[in-house]
């Protein structure tokens, strides 16, 4: 049986699947530790995971859009998160001794960490972002990232020059979406697409279930965790869109308390949902377009409409609308009439709805968090090249 050491992002959606990988292998007899931080870890993956806890600290917020995006994300939170962990993660290596490292694409410090440990590792991409290079048409922004990580490897203490961009670990990378979504794109050559990575979630005895109406369509909102007056603005719209369909539509919004003033009655607003207990009721879901979230909609053929804001949300909103499983509106200037005609359309046509189906099959056959397990069980016995 192997060890295994998970190194993630502190963002719900980059943990989400890595944990029900982790619950896969844990069942299959494996030892899984996480190296982060205990606040934040423990409600996500519940009492009985395993984890070697490191001080989570605050970094700088991240710009929305363009290039402003990439370079913040860089500098106000990549590095500076690869900085303040490598420690803590180093620490755990050197008591839990680990067999292989599966690591967040973007938590560097734990390919930092297998390097310095000569340790087999594993590359998890829990978005798009990045997957296939998307500034490989802007050589300098390209040259500019690679610059950040041959930093980090010196701030570590790390003899010359990173051996392979650090986000790709030459072992595998494991992504969690699928073809039927993506269509054919140009992968690493050790990619693995395994589709949506599902598992059962902490639940929520709160939630309201008799309030769900089995004669009237059901739609879920849920736009992640943006600043505050952004969520405000969409969610004021989207309620506005949704106002005279109360005889035939209940939502239910994910949005903090106090954020979304006065709903009408077959609006419910809460802080959070247990999201994959409600897909199988679902007619549509509004959504940012963070990975998660389209992949979890689509794994139960339920199709979106997409709002994009930021990072990898556009390549996925593109991208559902591509496969005809959902169409894409604009986050920031997109009104409540159109909208409303969005959704009525994606609830009405059955195109849609047919097309979610289709990836849900293909999700289906690439096999989930059983599949990445058996790739990192593979791992175990390969030649290390770190």
């Amino acid at each position: 049986m192997g060890r295994y050491l998970f190194v993630a992002l502190p963002l719900t959606g980059h943990v989400n699947p890595m944990a029900a990988v982790a619950k896969v292998l844990v069942e299959r007899g494996h030892q899984v530790l996480w190296a982060g931080s205990e606040s934040f870890l423990r409600p996500v993956l519940g009492p009985d995971a395993a984890i070697a806890p490191i001080p989570l600290r605050a970094h700088r917020g991240q710009a929305d859009r363009g290039m402003a995006a990439a370079k913040s994300r860089w500098d106000g939170y990549i590095v500076p998160h690869a900085r303040t962990t490598l420690p803590g993660i180093e620490r755990a290596v050197a008591d839990f001794r680990p067999d292989v490292l599966v690591v967040d694409q973007h938590a560097v410090a734990g390919a930092l960490a297998a390097h310095r440990a000569g340790l087999r590792w594993v590359s998890m991409a829990p978005t798009t972002m990045e997957l296939t290079r998307p500034y490989r048409a802007l050589p300098k922004v390209e040259a500019w990232i690679h610059e950040r990580m041959a930093l980090m490897w010196t701030a570590a203490g790390l003899p010359g020059e990173p051996p392979h961009d650090l986000r790709f670990s030459p072992h595998r990378l494991i992504a969690f979406t699928g073809l039927a979504l993506t269509g054919p794109l140009d992968w690493p050559d050790n990619a693995v697409l395994v589709g949506p990575a599902l598992a059962p979630r902490p639940p929520d005895p709160g939630f309201p279930w008799e309030w769900l109406d089995p004669a009237r369509r059901q739609l879920l909102v849920t736009v992640g965790t943006l600043s505050m007056d952004l969520a405000q603005e969409f969610h004021g719209r989207v309620v506005e869109a949704l106002r005279p369909l109360g005889d035939s539509v209940q939502a239910i919004v994910v949005a903090p308390d106090g954020t979304v003033p006065d709903p009408p009655d077959h609006v419910l607003v809460r802080p959070r949902v247990p999201v994959l207990e409600l897909m199988p009721r679902l007619d549509a879901v509004v959504s940012h377009g963070g990975l998660n979230t389209v992949c979890e909609a689509l794994a139960h053929g339920v199709p979106l409409v997409v709002a994009p804001i930021k990072g990898d949300q556009p390549i996925n909103a593109a991208q559902v609308a591509a496969a005809g499983a959902g169409r894409r509106v604009r986050f920031a200037s997109v009104r409540p009439k159109p909208l409303r005609e969005d959704l009525l359309a994606v609830l009405d046509d059955p195109s849609y709805r047919a097309a979610a189906q289709r990836v849900r099959e293909s999700f289906a056959a690439a096999g989930g968090a059983p599949a990445a397990a058996r790739q990192l069980e593979a791992v175990l016995t390969e030649t290390v090249l770190v």
